[in-house]
């Protein structure tokens, strides 16, 4: 056998073959080494690092947080009658973004579950105004049949479940649903304000807001506070388990101080009339009727008003929505004398015993003011100009006093000032001034106050324009001897479980500074209405001594040659009846200030709905069905019909309103 020993060449080959063998496991030794280095850096920072925030997000994947509704509190009247309420009920829910097709979807739902059009429209409304993975209702109450047919389908239509609400329920409807107001859907300006007042978790799971009146003023005190559920959840996200909760809190009660039968009996008599009426206690500033015809009906608006009802309310001309009590501003016509003759005593321009001759007319700058069809009154004092309700009397007091004197003693009585009361969009109304012109227009030449324009407002016209709140509020001043009471309507809050009462606190009354014997020659006059004047013949036969004024305000300016005649006049066009007032005169328990549009003279159409206000609250009693049928025509001028009692009086849900339902 023969050996071959390698060449020289060959060895070195091999050695190279060796060398480049060593550095590749050298390479992928080091490329392995920092793969395992990268792991364990990366293992540290899972697990060391980033621990706590993993294990937050690896719970959350297991669990889920639910908000809990709370239930929202009650309103109750005076007397603990139900205004508002809660029932619970089941609607058929839309998560449009767990659908593919959602017009498709509604279609084949409504094979099962009728879906009317009026709930169509509503759906698509507030689905643009809703976030895609909003939970929307397309069908609400629904009855059990259909909650059980759509269960045994329901597998059919992922993105669609039945859900149990809690819904708001308005018992009366339309009865003084100025006053409660009502709950919508929150809309996008709202939710930015409830995140700017740092409010937005406590509306987690909330659709619904206060809108109007009580609902919308005390919306914190009723909505209460939402409480939350942790709950353990499947891959499916579905519900296994509730691990831990905090109940929600629910809201508060809110008690009203106004009369639900008193408010009733007066919106009967109104009937199809136009206008506003607010009574109050002259000893507490608590409102006892606040009235704004016509009314509308605030369950309408729950869900969602539909575009039908929307344009009948918002283009009636008769204004359903307008809160007349404190967004309806009037001239207060001859109810400005009592309070006009009281400036000129507190201001020592006219003494009560002063005599102006009443000749009919009344001559200023060339320019004659008239009265009671230009028949004059003779010699008149102050307790006879108020009686007999004397033009020209106030047309010279008023040039006497001037514009700004009779402003600045006004003011404190409330005329042309917010009252503060506890509703929201009270107007301030026009109580005129040289400052208050300057401010208002533009043109130099408007600019400047013209002494004929002083002469109308001492009768109540003019560029005067009151609420009749502020009217209200005003009488009420007089009848308690000149203490101004901050008007409220909201008397208490409850706890919903102990129904224990914590009052709320109210401004502390501010005296005016009347001299007594100033306000009694006032009281005196206005005694005089209701025995002697122009309210005589409807208080005649009270146990009770009253004391009021009627007035007639312009609703549209009459030239200076020309005679009112309502029958040459559009309806909308004719004066506006208005009458104030109190009772007992020598112990006031009830002021008033009514207006009733466009009726003509207010002792024939103002002050008998006054006379059964005042007889329903000294004595109990209740107008009969004939007398309120009469009322209702116009036919008001004397008391008619046998009286009820207030008593035996029962109120009776609104027709239309929803039954059945659960009440909390």
């Amino acid at each position: 056998m023969a050996f071959h020993l390698p060449s020289l060449s060959e060895l070195r080959n091999t050695e190279f073959e060796i060398f480049k063998f060593q550095t590749r496991v050298m390479v992928m030794q080091g490329v392995v080494l920092l793969c395992f280095a990268l792991l364990g850096m990366r293992l540290f920072y899972l697990q060391v690092i980033r621990h706590d925030d993993l294990l937050a997000q690896a719970e959350n994947n297991r669990t889920a947080i639910l908000p809990t509704v709370p239930n929202r509190g009650t309103i109750l009247d005076r007397n603990g009658v139900v205004l508002a309420n809660n029932y619970s009920a089941y609607t058929l829910e839309i998560t449009p973004s767990r659908v593919k097709d959602v017009e498709a979807t509604i279609d084949r739902l409504s094979e099962i579950i009728d879906i009317p059009l009026r709930d169509r429209r509503r759906f698509k409304r507030m689905r643009e105004e809703s976030k895609n993975f909003d939970s929307l209702p397309i069908r609400s109450r629904l009855t059990d049949e259909e909650v059980a047919k759509f269960t045994a389908q329901q597998f059919q239509f992922p993105g669609v479940e039945i859900k149990a609400r809690l819904f708001r329920n308005y018992p009366f409807g339309h009865l003084g649903s100025h006053v409660v107001g009502y709950i919508g859907r929150i809309n996008q300006k709202e939710k930015e304000q409830l995140e700017e007042s740092d409010e937005e978790a406590n509306y987690h799971g909330t659709q619904y807001i206060g809108k109007l009146g009580v609902e919308q003023r005390y919306e914190r005190e009723l909505h209460g506070i939402t409480g939350v559920q942790e709950v353990e959840t499947s891959a499916g996200g579905r519900a296994v388990r509730r691990l831990a909760s905090k109940p929600a809190t629910p809201g508060q009660n809110v008690v009203l101080s106004i009369d639900i039968k008193l408010q009733k009996m007066i919106e009967d008599l109104y009937g199809d009339r136009r206008g506003a009426l607010v009574a109050l206690d002259p000893r507490t500033g608590e409102i006892l009727a606040f009235v704004s015809k016509p009314t509308f009906d605030p369950n309408l608006f729950v869900d969602g008003i539909d575009s039908e009802s929307w344009k009948m309310l918002s283009e009636s001309i008769d204004k359903p929505l307008l809160n007349r009590a404190i967004r309806g501003t009037y001239p207060p016509g001859s109810t400005y004398k009592p309070f006009m003759a009281l400036a000129a005593l507190e201001t020592g321009k006219r003494s009560a015993t002063e005599i102006t001759n009443d000749t009919g007319t009344w001559t200023y700058g060339g320019h004659t003011f008239r009265s009671h069809g230009d028949a004059g009154l003779g010699p008149v004092d102050m307790v006879r100009s108020i009686v007999l309700s004397s033009n020209v009397y106030y047309y010279s007091l008023a040039n006497t006093m001037g514009v700004d004197a009779i402003h600045d003693f006004m003011k404190p009585l409330g005329f042309g000032q917010i009252t503060g009361l506890d509703l929201p969009g009270e107007l301030r109304g026009t109580l005129p001034s040289t400052e208050w012109k300057k401010k208002t227009y533009k043109k130099p030449e408007q600019q400047r106050w013209y002494g004929g324009e002083t002469i109308s407002l001492g009768i109540g016209q003019g560029y005067n324009a009151f609420t009749m709140l502020q009217l209200a509020n005003a009488t009420a001043v007089l009848a308690n001897g000149g203490t101004f009471h901050k008007p409220r309507l909201v008397m208490a809050t409850q706890d919903p479980i102990q129904r224990v009462d914590r009052a709320v606190k109210s401004d502390a009354p501010v005296n005016l500074g009347y001299k007594p014997e100033h306000v009694e020659v006032i009281k005196q006059g206005l005694i005089g209405v209701a025995k002697d004047g122009t309210s005589a013949r409807v208080f005649a036969g009270t146990p009770y001594q009253s004391a009021g004024k009627t007035g007639t305000a312009q609703a549209v300016t009459i030239g200076q040659k020309d005679k009112y005649n309502a029958s040459k006049l559009e309806e909308h066009q004719r004066d506006h009846a208005l009458y104030m007032a109190f009772a007992p005169a020598d112990n006031p328990q009830i002021a008033l200030a009514i207006v009733v549009e466009n009726a003509g003279f207010g002792a024939a159409q103002a002050a008998p709905i006054a006379r059964r206000v005042f007889d329903y609250w000294l004595l109990g009693d209740y107008p009969s069905q004939e007398d309120i049928e009469a009322s209702q025509k116009g036919l008001t001028s004397t008391p008619i019909g046998t009286r009820r009692r207030k008593d035996d009086i029962q109120l009776v849900p609104s027709e239309g309103v929803v039954g059945g339902g659960k009440n909390r």
